[in-house]
Order: structure tokens, then sequence, then C-alpha cells
């Protein structure tokens, strides 16, 4: 939520500060008792495919920073769908409607080869700085360009700034979603209240910590520096997994394939990858599937009520 105003936040009435973190708040948790198949813990992977659109937002048209989100279409995608398929995984892959404009085969062999297609927005726009109505329209828009090249209507949905508008809420809602994973109040999926009252929509939650592009972003005229090398990164993700699975609850991952599709990266994913499955009772599954277990047990707790 934006928050903004002009008075100073030490000078706000008690009802204002209430009134912004009641606004969005993570309700009930959503962890079934027994996983599919008595597995023990969940593991969702997703890939942000931003490709271009990650500097056509910000108008920046230069060959050199078109081509390094092309390399995600071009090289890292294809290297990631050969992983996942040799693991026989599936993945959610969130695509900004331009990307799939860009590279409609690339989106349709994502539906072909067993993942899920969720939305990331029209062109990676910051959702924070449109009004209601131009987010409303930006995200039909996105679900009528994702169907029409997937024959699939999105049920989920990733911002593009992993944040809420103060109309972003009530847009999803509108439109339709059965989840979000933008927001970060948990580590296991959870309901999302809305000042209070309960919406029937379910968060899957990310986190910085399970994101590459922290950890692998490069931009040589903005200062930010990739800071730990792929290995560094491996063993931080091998910690989360780790502690989900002794918690029997949800490990989730972020990955972009213009980042984690270079060589010495996928490498690590890879040898991730080797990690989980040497556990028993490993439910892998898309952010749709976590949805529908979440929803069920949303269903439950009213009946029960």
């Amino acid at each position: 939520m934006s928050g903004s105003s002009s008075t100073p936040a030490w000078q706000w009435p008690e009802h204002q500060w209430r009134g912004h973190v009641a606004a969005v708040r993570a309700g009930r948790r959503l962890v079934p008792a027994r996983w599919p198949g008595d597995a023990h813990a969940a593991v969702l992977l997703s890939f942000d495919a931003d490709h271009e659109t990650l500097a056509l937002r910000d108008g920046r048209t230069s060959p050199g920073l078109l081509a390094q989100g092309e390399y995600g279409s071009r090289v890292g995608a294809p290297r990631i769908l050969e992983l996942l398929g040799r693991y026989d995984i599936p993945a959610t892959f969130f695509v900004p409607a331009v990307s799939a404009l860009l590279h409609p085969a690339e989106v349709e062999s994502y539906v072909e080869s067993g993942h899920e297609v969720g939305v990331h927005g029209w062109i990676h726009e910051r959702n924070t700085e449109l009004d209601g109505r131009d987010e409303l329209d930006l995200l039909a828009r996105s679900v009528d360009a994702l169907t029409g090249l997937t024959g699939v209507r999105p049920v989920g949905v990733r911002t593009p700034s992993w944040e809420f508008s103060d109309t972003t809420l009530r847009t999803l809602r509108e439109v339709g979603f059965r989840y979000d994973s933008s927001l970060m109040a948990d580590d296991e999926p959870y309901e999302i209240l809305a000042d209070g009252e309960p919406t029937g929509l379910v968060e899957i939650p990310v986190d910085w910590i399970r994101d590459d592009a922290v950890y692998f972003t490069m931009d040589r005229h903005e200062g930010v520096r990739p800071h730990l090398r792929p290995r560094d990164v491996l063993e931080i993700w091998t910690d989360e997994f780790d502690a989900a699975y002794r918690a029997g609850g949800v490990f989730q991952l972020t990955l972009h394939p213009h980042l984690i599709g270079h060589r010495s990266r996928l490498a690590i994913l890879a040898e991730l990858l080797d990690h989980v499955r040497v556990h028993d009772g490993i439910w892998f599954a898309t952010h749709a599937d976590l949805a529908d277990l979440a929803h069920a047990e949303l269903r439950r707790a009213k009946g029960s009520g």
C-alpha cells in the first residue's frame, strides 16, 4: 500500500496508522493436516519470465539491455524446461503479457510441458504507480493475452512490484484470481484479509531470500553487482529447504530465466533439486496446485465453523 501522506507518520492519529496496517493483512494459515500422497513437505518452483520487459518498462531500448532479456527466452527458458523435464517436476511461470507476446512459442511450451502460466503484469509495470482504472485494465489485458496464447485462463498472479497499491487487492478480486504470490507475511500459504475481513483470496508468499534476482542482478549504470558466488546462494536455499522440511511446510523459490539460466547458476539449481529429492515425502506442485489445496482448507474451516 502506498501510505503516502503529507503529514509525517509520527504525527498520524491512531486510526490512520492502524488503518494502513489493517488494509491488507494475513489471515488464517492454510497448511493442510496432510499433504497429498502423505508427503512431508511441499516444494514449489516459480520462474518470472520477465525477459525484455525489465528494460522496456522504463523506456530503455538499447540493444545491449534488450539482449540481456532476450537471453532469458533464447537460452534460459529452454535450459530450465530441459532441467524440469529431466527431474519430472512441475513449475509455475509468471509471465508479463508483453513477454508472452514477444515469445509466444515459449509460453505455449510451458503449457505443453505440463507447467502453469500465471500473470505477472502487462510490461512488468510498477503497479504501485498506477491508478485503479489503469491497474484493472492492464491486468484484464494480461489475462486475455495469456489465455489467448495458452488456451488456459490464468488463476494466479504475481504483481510485478511484489507489492500492492491501494487498489490492488480489490482489482485482483474483481479479475477473479484464486491466488496471489507477491506478499511476505508468512512462510506458509494464508488467506488475505481486507480491513480484517476474509477475502477468499489465497496468498502463496514469496521472500527476497528465496529469489535469485537479489543475488545475481547486474546493472553497471546503477552500481548493482552480484555479491555472492552461486554456491553461497545454494547454501542459503538449502538451509531454507531443510528448515521447511523439518517444519512439514512449504519451500517456495522464485527464479528468473535470464538470471538462473546461466550455466554456473543452473548448476546450483540442479544440485538443490538433487538435495531435495533425497528426502522422503516431497510433494512437488505448481502454485495453482497449492492454491487448490488451500481453498479446500478454507471450505473445510467454514464447514466446521
